[in-house]
């Protein structure tokens, strides 16, 4: 679509959005009689930032319903954060929203690589969390046959994998890693599979962690974005040029702001991605602030979409580990881990605090044909990771090699950070 017929789309959904929120969303028109806006008010895109924005603490606050813009008996869908942190966010889906979450997916799983020749393993997990029924919705819209596998069972996985002949894998880069690993266990090599391509999601992950997988898998993956708050998976993906993800400016208002002044920033600066969408109904959010990090990216794509795009998140704002006054993401460690060989890609930060200093210890494994080579070699490998990652970072590090296989596995989320300073 050309920018300017888009923008016009775009208008016209946020003024309904603005509507539909100030009318039947009583938090939404408290927020805006506070700073005295009324829908009317919004006349130009330019008007987004008059509004006010959206955090994760007021869906909370409003827990269960009471971000609802539609009463419960339209709601055909709810789905929910883990809540690990707090109360869970809620969210909610009316017959429309459903439809138009299955479109964007299957738009999405297109643009990854999928066609409805494929056969996808879908191993997200199904349940509270958007990804595995998001992923499902628009496989079958798509036309693509789809094994509803969810999570874990990783050998049961692999043998299905390669019985029934699957195409595509959609579920976590860290849980990628781990099928690859035990599929070298079991003796399986990547040209048994008929697997080409992976659409992972759910957790940052780094350029070198993607041609990890791609190598001990065979395929070309892909990144895919998306939040419960907002829709689910399908806010934004990858195409096969891997430059960015695409956001589909039809259904999402992309922002990328300073998150301490909260003013934009100029594409390429990096910022906090914030995000308003247009299209939904039960749940309509405004420049919703997701705490992810990344910066839009100037210019055309060479796959020919005109949507924005972003670029892969580099963590978030509050993820990211402040110590001795230095930020410090786990995507930024786990780069110089892949960079430097030697190391598996399963790694743990362990933050603590020493009277008043902050302490930083990396805990890697080790390569099995490392693991079992002169402890010289060890400790080569620990001087050479300790200087690169104080390099990189800034601060002091502690490498700690531990045996392969001793860091626990994950099958959703992978856990890379433990905090133990009482802050």
């Amino acid at each position: 679509m050309p920018e300017d017929e888009l923008r016009e789309l775009q208008l016209e959904r946020l003024q309904a959005t603005v509507k539909r929120a100030f009318f039947n969303v009583p938090f939404y028109r408290k927020a805006f009689q506070a700073i005295g806006l009324e829908p009317g008010d919004i006349k130009s895109l330019d008007d987004l930032q008059k509004l006010p924005f959206t955090t994760k603490q007021d869906l909370r606050d409003n827990y269960p319903f009471g971000m609802f813009a539609v009463p419960m008996s339209e709601v055909v869908r709810i789905h929910s954060s883990s809540g690990t942190t707090g109360k869970p966010t809620v969210v909610g889906y009316t017959r429309h929203d459903i439809d138009v979450w299955a479109e964007l997916m299957a738009r999405a799983l297109v643009c990854g690589g999928t066609t409805r020749h494929d056969i996808i393993q879908n191993a997200y997990g199904y349940g509270l969390f958007t990804g595995g029924l998001g992923v499902h919705y628009g496989a079958e819209r798509l036309g693509a046959s789809v094994i509803p596998i969810s999570g874990g069972n990783t050998k049961r996985q692999i043998m299905i994998m390669k019985d029934y002949g699957s195409t595509v894998l959609t579920c976590t880069p860290s849980y990628a890693l781990y099928i690859a690993e035990v599929m070298a266990e079991m003796g399986i090599r990547p040209e048994e599979l008929k697997l080409r391509c992976g659409i992972f999601g759910a957790e940052p992950w780094s350029e070198n962690m993607r041609q990890e997988i791609e190598k001990r898998l065979g395929i070309s993956a892909v990144d895919i974005y998306g939040l419960s708050e907002v829709i689910g998976p399908g806010v934004g993906i990858e195409c096969q040029a891997k430059n960015g993800l695409h956001v589909f400016g039809d259904h999402f208002l992309v922002e990328v702001i300073d998150p301490v002044t909260e003013k934009p920033v100029a594409p390429g600066q990096l910022g906090e991605l914030v995000i308003t969408s247009l299209t939904k109904e039960a749940l309509p959010v405004i420049r919703y602030r997701t705490r992810d990090i990344t910066t839009i990216i100037p210019g055309t794509c060479s796959c020919g979409r005109t949507y924005v795009r972003v670029a892969r998140f580099t963590g978030r704002t509050d993820d990211m580990l402040i110590i001795r006054g230095v930020n410090v993401f786990p995507s930024q460690v786990e780069s110089v881990l892949l960079e430097m060989g030697g190391t598996e890609p399963h790694y743990l930060l362990i933050v603590d605090r020493q009277g008043a200093l902050d302490t930083l210890e990396v805990k890697v494994e080790v390569s099995d044909f490392l693991f079992s080579d002169k402890v010289r070699g060890l400790e080569e490998l620990e001087k050479r990771l300790v200087s690169e990652l104080e390099s990189t970072l800034g601060i002091s590090v502690k490498v700690t090699l531990v045996e392969p296989k001793t860091i626990e596995r994950s099958e959703g989320k992978a856990v890379r950070v433990i905090d133990k300073r009482k802050i």
